[in-house]
């Protein structure tokens, strides 16, 4: 906005102070502009140690718990769906924000918030107020990824902190483990994302677990698309009476649970997926040729993987001097 700039053209009589004025206001429109491009390189001369002191971060909380991995894959995913690739997820409740932590798609649920504050404190020593948490979002789950064998893509960079969160959004647009593919393919769509993306970016579904509340339904309704023998070994962690058990946990792939592999598309084709959401993705619908693709083609998932990802992360980012860099990640300056 140029408002700020309080300048009265009419007390200049000069050409020359008009073409002042006409430079000044040239540089506020710059100095305010929010639409500086991404960059791959953007920490390069202000913060040369940053992706380092990410990985070393992630690499650590991975080695300590693999499960962490999908955790950090899904904290970029559960960001960039809610308001865009702008760290909202990471604010804490105060009396003028509620939060999205606390929004039925995360709670309980989300995870990794710890390694992102461990890192964004390693960098305040190293750069203070230099890198984002939108930013640390988005390299922990390039490293996620690759720690577990999965792809890497090149992240690009120059993201800044939101200074809102919106827990009705977040229960609004983040998908639902019920989910029918009309209703994933729509909110993909609005964001951007076609059903290629959709179905690639399911596959981190190939690592990580779920909770027994989000699967039981399906593996107790007889009628549902599922394997029986699949369905009987889920129910031995997960007891058909309703809140029993509800935090159990169960691998959403049972070949390689710890691997970002093809593995999630073959479970599919087998009636084998653990939610719903993910075996309406192979269950004679548009999408069921691009799983089939995908169950034997290994490379083509992952290098669709890494698209998607860069895509996703490409969600309606705060940029050049819009909003903040959060010295803390889960509170406002």
């Amino acid at each position: 906005m140029v408002s700020s700039v309080n300048i009265h053209i009419n007390s200049f009589s000069s050409n020359a102070n008009v073409a002042s004025v006409a430079l000044l206001l040239l540089l506020a429109l710059m100095s305010t502009s929010s639409s500086t491009p991404l960059s791959s390189t953007f920490y390069d001369k202000t913060c040369p140690s940053a992706l380092a002191t990410i990985r070393k971060s992630v690499r650590k909380a991975v080695v300590a718990e693999r499960r962490m991995a999908a955790s950090l894959v899904r904290l970029h995913f559960h960001d960039c769906f809610v308001q865009g690739c702008d760290a909202s997820i990471l604010l804490d409740d105060t009396d003028s924000i509620t939060g999205e932590k606390s929004a039925l798609p995360n709670l309980n649920s989300v995870r990794g918030y710890e390694v992102i504050d461990n890192a964004k404190s390693a960098l305040e020593k190293l750069c203070p107020g230099v890198v984002s948490c939108a930013d640390i979002v988005a390299v922990a789950a390039r490293v996620a990824s690759v720690a577990v064998g999965g792809p890497k893509w090149t992240v690009k960079l120059g993201r800044r902190d939101s200074t809102t969160a919106s827990k009705t959004l977040a229960e609004s647009s983040l998908p639902s483990f019920l989910d029918s593919l009309e209703s994933l393919t729509n909110r993909f769509s609005a964001l951007g994302l076609n059903a290629r993306d959709l179905v690639a970016l399911s596959g981190a579904h190939s690592i990580g677990q779920a909770r027994c509340v989000t699967f039981r339904g399906r593996i107790y309704n007889t009628t549902s698309d599922i394997d029986a023998n699949f369905a009987r070994t889920r129910a031995r962690s997960c007891p058909a009476a309703a809140n029993v058990g509800d935090a159990n946990l169960a691998a959403l792939d049972l070949v390689t649970p710890n691997k970002l592999d093809n593995y999630y598309f073959e479970n599919l084709i087998e009636k084998k997926g653990l939610l719903a959401s993910d075996q309406v993705l192979f269950s004679g619908g548009s999408t069921d040729s691009i799983v089939l693709e995908y169950s034997f083609k290994p490379a083509q998932f992952k290098a669709d993987f890494a698209t998607a990802m860069i895509k996703m992360g490409d969600i309606n980012p705060l940029t050049g001097s819009n909003k903040q860099i959060r010295r803390i990640c889960s509170a406002l300056n």
